[in-house]
């Protein structure tokens, strides 16, 4: 999987079936947030991902939607990176990692 970092670098790393997009990058020291430790109750960890791939995926859940909503620069083919699960599939994909993220529970207690 190869990241596009929010400030435009590239970063490629190997990874394991099942792992998600979002456990990968903390395990490799991508900066990608992820405020609700996977738990869908934030926009933190939205990835932006090639057209070919985010077809490879099954719907987004009605929960991630839902807080895709609220992330920041949502595309046609934005995913909460906790919610791609990585397999086969996936092998060679490209993701990029928006230039802001959102977190509403911050937002709300500053």
């Amino acid at each position: 999987v190869t990241y596009v970092l929010q400030d435009g670098s590239k970063k490629t790393v190997y990874a394991k079936d099942g792992w998600n997009l979002l456990d990968l990058a903390h395990s490799n020291n991508i900066d990608l947030e992820g405020a609700c430790e996977a738990s869908l109750a934030c926009s933190t960890c939205h990835v932006v991902m090639e057209k070919k791939f985010y077809e490879k995926l099954e719907e987004p859940t009605d929960e991630e939607n839902d807080m895709l909503d609220l992330a920041f620069g949502l595309t046609e083919t934005s995913r909460l990176g906790c919610q791609v699960e990585m397999s086969k599939d996936l092998d060679g994909m490209t993701i990029r990692i928006p230039s802001a993220s959102r977190n509403i529970k911050q937002e709300k207690m500053g």
